[in-house]
């Protein structure tokens, strides 16, 4: 097995067409063809990480947040990225991270989080725009039915909960072709008028590539007509943060232990305690003051995040709890996701939890 056959499991779970503009995801460093002795997992990628892979036999580290985040100038191991990135080098260890694409994961890091805490009827809560495409072609009547087929077989047609979704029209299709061409149907030179199917399917961004090769591949034409257009619509599959509701309504002091014992946090920032009981939960993990508006918006009694600032805390303004439980705590069950997700995907080799903590913040 090579780095890219798990880099095609990691972007089966999370695309790395849906990680956020500003994130730095995918393979950071190594070779994708190099064979696999072992994989490491990782919430972050350290010195002190890659002497756990290079003990452990494993030179894929798949590390959640990235080392390499703004350009480097240099690689002089001035400070830690660039010693860790030179040790990494030195050792043939590929690190991949995967960071912002597993946030809007719909099965990602808000999903583990809404799961560790029982949360049900779960949503995404910033549903992610620009992230649905829509396909056009016009076939021959005879050959729609084949071509459909095959755009569905690759993922075209997926909206919500059907599949196989497609709009079709009939009508009359002209073209001439000159002295170069080779038409399927009619002569070159001549105009030709054919019976067609105009096909409209939707899709998901990250799986382009693949269904424009299934059109060329499967499409009669020696030209094919085709126009891809990106749509506004919302994906509900895919975006950051989940909002979901406890099975029963809980005191928020009761609520405020449960979150610690679960989330294993000794202490919690919170907002004004402005409600005596609490049902509907919000939760994004990281820094998630963006979220505090789409949290209100949808009627959260709580949000659940990390990286607050002072004044943060006033927007909440009564009308929600925000409850600050610290960046590392609300990501840090997210590496033994991995592995599990991992280790069921691929069995020839050790797949391992790193046991370096590499939360930088202390507390007393």
């Amino acid at each position: 097995m090579i780095v890219q056959d798990v880099i095609n499991h990691l972007e089966a779970l999370a695309p790395i067409a849906y990680a956020e503009d500003f994130d730095n995801v995918g393979l950071l460093i190594g070779d994708k063809n190099a064979k696999i002795s072992g994989v490491l997992v990782t919430l972050d990628t350290l010195e002190t990480v890659v002497d756990e892979a290079i003990e452990k036999d494993c030179n894929l580290i798949v590390s959640f947040h990235p080392i390499i985040f703004k350009g480097l100038k240099s690689l002089t191991g001035k400070n830690y990225v660039e010693r860790t990135v030179l040790k990494a080098i030195k050792n043939d260890i590929a690190i991949y991270a995967i960071h912002t694409a597993l946030d809007n994961a719909l099965k990602g890091v808000n999903d583990i989080i809404c799961n560790t805490l029982g949360l049900v009827n779960k949503s995404i809560l910033i549903p992610q725009k620009g992230t649905i495409k829509k396909l056009t072609t016009y076939v021959p009547v005879g050959n729609a039915n084949t071509l459909r087929t095959q755009l569905f077989k690759v993922g075209a047609g997926n909206i919500g909960n059907y599949d196989n979704c497609s709009f079709n029209a009939e009508g009359t299709g002209t073209y001439r072709g000159n002295e170069g061409s080779n038409p399927t149907l009619g002569k070159k030179g001549e105009l030709h008028e054919e019976q067609e199917v105009q096909i409209s399917v939707t899709f998901n961004k990250h799986i382009e590539s693949k269904l424009l090769s299934t059109l060329f591949e499967h499409h009669p034409y020696e030209e094919v007509a085709f126009e891809v257009t990106t749509l506004d619509n919302y994906n509900q599959n895919i975006g950051m943060g989940m909002v979901g509701e406890l099975k029963n309504e809980q005191s928020t002091t009761l609520f405020f232990e449960f979150l610690k014992e679960k989330m294993n946090v000794s202490c919690i920032r919170h907002s004004e305690i402005s409600k005596a009981s609490v049902k509907k939960i919000a939760v994004l993990g990281g820094s998630g003051s963006f979220a505090i508006s789409a949290a209100k918006r949808v009627g959260a009694d709580v949000l659940i995040t990390a990286d607050l600032k002072y004044h943060d805390f006033f927007s909440a303004e009564n009308d929600i709890i925000l409850a600050d439980i610290g960046h590392y705590e609300s990501e840090q069950f997210t590496k033994n996701f991995l592995v599990d997700y991992l280790s069921k995907k691929i069995t020839n080799f050790a797949v391992v939890l790193s046991t370096t903590n590499t939360n930088p913040v202390k507390y007393l």
